[in-house]
């Protein structure tokens, strides 16, 4: 979803001026796989900084600078000063753009699955294959990083879960249950909003965040259908002509056509959202797990997570996004830096060191990783579908993501756009980057 980290594989957009979260100088070396390279050591080794470029989220920015800190004490020659771009599509333009000029950090974070396809890895970025970069990353993690048989990223971040989040507090106060079908969502639904409280919350203002309820509901499609993805892929299925992909939309519409949507869904931003779910004012928000990490611990111990339901009990399942990528460009000057860096920040001290500034809300895919006692319970809830019913999100299964998903998705969930035309618009909006990629069948 994203797009970033959902595609998104989402973090708020903001503007697109870029600022700066961290800098400061020293100077040392470092070897190993442990995060380390064999190319610098000793206190004798040259200065040299580089640049990384991450994602503006509120929970990332802690992250960044806490794994800055961590590297930087253990290898003094080397200083990272960290930049930020805002989430979404005007994110993933800026990503593109940086790469297309050439003018790319030495290391950027960016969403695995689809949209790395999308940058042309073979001509801007550099293979990690065989490199100290990847040496403590999960097998499990590859294919989501892996282009034409090369392996591009390495982790940063963990796995998360996509579908709803909801308020524990607001459910028990009602005596609801998590629903493992939409009928019992939207009986659930007519509870909460008896009760006056709101049961679904919109944030059209950060246009990403309406992805959910079709990104989400993927591993429906999955479990009705386990080959989708690959027809998908070949041009053999869509969006509008196959009625359990169509439900995604017709998902997405719901709120608006039941009333269940906050009444200021149009202008609330993404971190409103989060705020409101948190203070109970809203029982659920459609959305990835990632932002429970800017919570408060307090705040954070009252949401839970559970998948988008389908229409079988027995299927009840949900849709895993793996982690982010780091990436470093091709014309990088610094690139054995770069994959020192890469190294420690995809190593079981590099995720600690995050961790410490944000406590995990899903499961690392870094080899050697304790969760610790500071996780969120959400962790728990998402484990639970990696144990037993789940799928890897689309984007993960497919290159192809189409670039206006957001915008066809708000006019849905705001009721400008019916379902149906919602799905046809975009198989539409999907052809034009299928065909850029070379895919056969298209």
């Amino acid at each position: 979803m994203r797009s970033s980290r959902l595609t998104f594989v989402g973090a708020a957009v903001a503007a697109l001026a870029l600022a700066s979260v961290s800098a400061c100088s020293s100077s040392g070396g470092g070897s190993g796989s442990d995060g380390s390279s064999s190319s610098d050591g000793g206190s004798s080794a040259e200065q040299v900084e580089i640049t990384l470029l991450t994602d503006d989220a509120e929970s990332t920015l802690p992250q960044v600078d806490a794994v800055i800190a961590a590297f930087e004490a253990k290898y003094p020659n080397i200083t990272v000063k960290a930049t930020t771009r805002p989430g979404g599509s005007d994110g993933d333009n800026l990503v593109k753009t940086k790469l297309a000029t050439g003018e790319m950090e030495d290391v950027f974070w960016y969403n695995s699955g689809s949209l790395l396809a999308a940058l042309d890895p073979a001509n801007t970025l550099v293979p990690l294959d065989g490199t100290d970069a990847i040496a403590n990353t999960n097998e499990s993690f590859f294919p989501s990083v892996t282009v034409d048989g090369k392996i591009y990223g390495a982790p940063w971040g963990d796995a998360m879960g996509g579908g709803i989040l909801y308020n524990k507090e607001v459910y028990a106060d009602l005596g609801l249950e998590i629903p493992k079908t939409w009928d019992e969502f939207a009986a659930n639904n007519e509870v909460i909003k008896a009760a006056g409280i709101t049961p679904v919350l919109g944030s059209f203002a950060d246009t990403w965040t309406t992805q959910l309820f079709v990104l989400g509901d993927f591993c429906n499609v999955a479990a009705a259908e386990p080959d989708w993805a690959t027809k998908y892929t070949a041009n053999q299925v869509n969006y509008a002509d196959d009625p359990v992909a169509l439900r995604g939309f017709e998902k997405t519409a719901a709120p608006y056509e039941n009333g269940w949507l906050n009444s200021d869904a149009g202008s609330m931003t993404f971190d409103q959202a989060m705020a409101a779910l948190a203070a109970g004012d809203a029982a659920q928000y459609p959305q990835l797990t990632f932002p429970v990490g800017s919570l408060s611990a307090e705040d954070g111990a009252k949401i839970g997570f559970f998948g988008i339901p389908g229409d079988d009990a027995a299927k009840a399942c949900g849709t895993i996004w793996m982690p982010s990528g780091q990436y470093i460009p091709a014309a990088s000057e610094h690139i054995a830096e770069a994959e020192q860096f890469v190294a420690f920040v995809a190593s079981p001290e590099g995720v600690a060191a995050m961790y410490e500034a944000v406590p995990p809300t899903g499961p690392s895919l870094v080899n050697g990783v304790t969760t610790p006692d500071s996780a969120y319970p959400v962790v728990d809830d998402i484990k639970a579908y990696i144990d037993g019913n789940n799928s890897a999100a689309l984007e993960f299964l497919s290159p192809i993501k189409g670039p206006s998903l957001e915008q066809i998705t708000t006019a849905v969930e705001g009721g400008q756009t019916s379902a149906a035309d919602g799905a046809a618009q975009y198989d539409a909006d999907v052809v034009k980057q299928a065909k850029q990629l070379g895919l056969e069948g298209w």
